[in-house]
This record gives C-alpha cells, structure tokens and sequence, in this order.
C-alpha cells in the first residue's frame, strides 16, 4: 500500500475588533480545510463548492451547504465572502469552513479573510 502524504496545516492567532481569534488552514487531497475561531471551537461547518463553470462566464459560481449548524442566510455570505478565494487559488477545489464568530461585521469578515490567507497551504 502506498504512503498517503501527510496534510499540510498552518495557523495563526490575532486579535480582531478586540477578540481573540485562531485560524488553522489543513489541506487535503481535493479539499482545503478552513477553520475560524473566536470561541476555541468549530461551530458552523460550511461546504463551499465551485459550480460548473458556463461558457462565456470568467469565474465559477459557488455552491453553500450548512453541514452543523444553524442555516441562515448570513452564514452563506460570510462563508462565500471567506472562503471563494481560496478554493480559485487551490485550483477550484472544495473548501471546508469551520467557523464559530463572534464578531460578524464586514470590517471583521475582510480582516478574518487576510487571516485566512496569511495560513495558506493550497
């Protein structure tokens, strides 16, 4: 049996809006694996999927699913707001996105998404 490689995994701690916040990034085979916290667990876990790509259309459209956790309509926007860029980057890979906020405003959401690219493992 061949040796399956190792996941890469990278993580950073900051205060964000006065909260101290973790992000860890793992990378899979075909899946990138985003974790925020501002309460030392996972919370909401969010699939992000990139759609098939039409003809004439530069970028992919992008596909949420609540996997744990509450299945509202902010979760969806804060998930594709974090997470598209890494699944572009990663080679329209799924993304994974654990994330349990604190603070939810837009200011935070850009300064978790620097974060989460600081962490890069795709």
């Amino acid at each position: 049996m061949a040796a399956q490689p190792v996941p890469v995994s990278k993580q950073t701690r900051e205060v964000v809006g006065g909260i101290p916040t973790e992000v860890v990034c793992t990378a899979f085979g075909a899946t990138v694996l985003v974790v925020v916290t501002q309460y030392g667990k996972m919370g909401t876990l969010v699939s992000v999927e990139p759609d098939a790509v039409a003809e004439g259309i530069s970028r992919p459209l992008w596909t949420t699913k609540v996997l744990l956790g509450k299945d509202e309509p902010l979760v969806h926007i804060s998930a594709k707001h974090l997470v598209t860029s890494v699944s572009q980057e990663a080679g329209n890979k799924g993304v994974l996105l654990a994330m349990a906020l604190k603070d939810r405003s837009i200011e935070g959401i850009r300064t978790l998404k620097e974060l989460i690219h600081r962490c890069r493992v795709w």
